[in-house]
């Protein structure tokens, strides 16, 4: 089974993601270490991304996803997944479907948190362009942010672990 927790840049996908791998005992995968140096340095810059730049990141996290699934191994991975195309491509061959987990949350929620992040790349002012883009998927499960970490946790682990 691969987990693929989505939402815009600071809502919680990494840490909601390490704890429910951890939880699950699989191998946790956050996408933004699959970016190209190009990737980074653009929003290291200030510059949001566009299609052109996310194509080839989505690909090598498609490949990880499929590699995983052709083990029949599990596994969680964080991504922002902003748009319905993207979920779809990452899907795209599997066989079996993603489970996917949208971590919704107010912009200025997640302006204020990601204020308060030290030592990231990704600059408060391109969260506006992730809104932007950001199409909510109505399928799935869907997390309130602003829900206490340990519920959200729970609520994943009763969700998938008897499905790994």
């Amino acid at each position: 089974m691969i987990i693929i927790i989505m939402g815009v840049s600071g809502c919680g996908k990494t840490t909601l993601g390490e704890k429910t791998a951890e939880g699950l005992g699989v191998e946790y995968f956050e996408a933004d270490s699959f970016h190209p140096e190009a990737n980074i340095q653009k929003m290291s810059s200030g510059i949001p991304l566009n299609d052109d730049d996310r194509w080839p990141w989505l690909h090598l996290i498609r490949d990880k996803v499929g590699e995983y699934q052709s083990k029949d191994k599990s596994a969680v991975f964080s991504c922002s997944a902003l748009k319905e195309s993207y979920r779809q491509f990452l899907g795209q061959g599997l066989s079996e479907p993603i489970e996917w987990v949208y971590l919704q949350g107010h912009f200025e929620v997640i302006e204020k948190r990601m204020s308060n992040r030290k030592g990231h790349y990704f600059k408060v002012d391109m969260l506006r362009s992730q809104f932007a883009d950001l199409e909510e998927p109505e399928y799935g499960l869907t997390l309130n942010i602003e829900d206490p970490l340990e519920e959200k946790i729970q609520i994943l682990l009763d969700t998938f672990k008897d499905k790994i």
